[in-house]
C-alpha cells in the first residue's frame, strides 16, 4: 500500500469546472489512518475546520503556501533550473533545427506551484525570446500567488488556473518538476497519453529517482530544510513513491513519443533524493537532440538500453 502525502488529501477541484471542492477534515484522517499511517493524521487533525467539520480553505491556502515557498527555496539551492537547462536548452535548439515549427514557441509548466521554474526561465531569459512561458497549476492560490511574484518581479511570463491540457494554445513542449510521483497505476499512463496526443513537440518530466537510500535522503534534507510537519512528512513520502525508471519508460511509450531517460539510476546519488527527468520526443527529434547535447548525449538512454542494463 502507497503512502498517501497530505497536500494531496486536503484539497481538491472538481476536474472539469476548476470549482474548489469542500473536504471534511475526518474524512482525510480517516483516509490517513486507514493507510496506517497515524502521524500524518495527527497533522491533519491540528488543521483549522469549520463547526461543519470541513477544513478552512483559507488556512489550507496559507499552509500550502507556506510549504511551497520551502520548496522554492530547495529548488534555488539544489540548481532545479540550471539543470533543466541543461536539457531545454538542447531541446529547443533541436526544434529549431528541424524546421517542422517556426517560433514563437511554448513552453508550459505542469502543476506549476507558486511558478518558480517558469520564474526562474523569465528573469534568465535563458530559452530565448521565442519562448512564450506559462506555468498552470489546478491550486487557484497557489496560481494567484505566482501571478503576484512575477509582476512584482516585472517578468515577461504568465501563470493559469486550470488544466495544462485544455489550453487554447497548445504547448510545444510540457515539463514539471516534482509531478510525475502523484499520479499512480493507470493515471501515470494517461498522463503522458494527454501529452502525445497533443500538439507538443516533446515533454521533460523532473522527478525523484527510485533509488533505495532515496526516503533516508529525503529524511534528512526536509527534517533539515522544511519548518512544517506537513511539508517534512509530504517530502519522505514523495521519495518513498518514487516511480522506478522501468515505470517511467513504459508508461511514457505513448504512440508517437519515443521515451527516453536522462541519466538513469544507476547513474544517480544514492544518498540523496535526486531529480532526475524522463524525456519524450517525436521520433523525428531523437537525432537533432542528441547532437544538440553533445558529449552529453550518453547520458540519454531508451527503453533498450535499459532492459540491457537489467539482464
Amino acid at each position: 500500500m502507497h503512502r498517501l502525502e497530505i497536500s494531496d488529501l486536503i484539497t481538491a477541484v472538481d476536474p472539469h469546472t476548476g470549482h474548489r471542492l469542500p473536504v471534511r477534515r475526518d474524512e482525510v484522517i480517516r483516509r490517513l489512518r486507514d493507510n496506517g499511517d497515524e502521524r500524518a493524521a495527527r497533522i491533519v487533525a491540528g488543521l483549522p475546520a469549520g463547526a461543519d467539520g470541513v477544513l478552512d480553505p483559507q488556512a489550507v491556502d496559507r499552509l500550502l503556501i507556506s510549504v511551497h515557498t520551502e520548496l522554492q527555496r530547495l529548488s534555488e539551492e539544489l540548481r532545479i533550473g540550471e539543470r533543466l537547462m541543461d536539457l531545454l536548452g538542447p531541446l529547443f535548439d533541436a526544434i529549431r533545427a528541424t524546421g517542422g515549427e517556426s517560433g514563437p514557441y511554448r513552453l508550459v509548466d505542469v502543476g506549476c506551484g507558486l511558478g518558480y521554474l517558469i520564474r526562474w526561465l523569465a528573469a534568465t531569459n535563458a530559452l530565448g525570446a521565442d519562448v512564450e512561458l506559462v506555468g498552470v497549476d489546478l491550486d487557484a492560490a497557489l496560481v494567484g500567488e505566482a501571478e503576484q511574484l512575477a509582476r512584482a518581479e516585472e517578468l515577461d511570463c504568465r501563470f493559469v488556473h486550470g488544466n495544462a491540457f485544455d489550453l487554447p494554445q497548445a504547448a510545444t513542449v510540457y515539463v514539471s518538476t516534482g509531478v510525475l510521483h502523484h499520479f499512480r497505476g493507470p493515471a501515470l499512463a494517461e498522463f503522458f497519453q494527454a501529452q502525445a496526443a497533443s500538439p507538443a513537440q516533446a515533454f521533460c518530466h523532473f522527478d525523484i529517482a527510485a533509488t533505495g537510500l532515496a526516503p533516508i535522503g529525503a529524511w534528512i534534507f526536509h527534517r533539515a530544510r522544511m519548518r512544517h510537519p506537513l511539508g517534512r512528512h509530504d517530502g519522505v513520502v514523495s521519495a518513498e513513491r518514487a516511480h522506478s525508471d522501468e515505470t517511467l519508460l513504459s508508461a511514457a511509450a505513448a504512440p508517437g513519443i519515443r521515451p527516453l531517460l536522462y541519466e538513469p539510476r544507476g547513474a544517480a546519488n544514492p544518498f540523496c533524493t535526486t531529480l532526475r527527468p524522463v524525456i519524450g520526443v517525436r521520433p523525428y527529434l531523437e537525432a537533432p537532440l542528441r547532437r544538440a547535447l553533445g558529449r552529453s548525449e550518453r547520458r540519454l538512454v531508451g527503453p533498450e538500453h535499459l532492459a540491457e542494463a537489467t539482464r
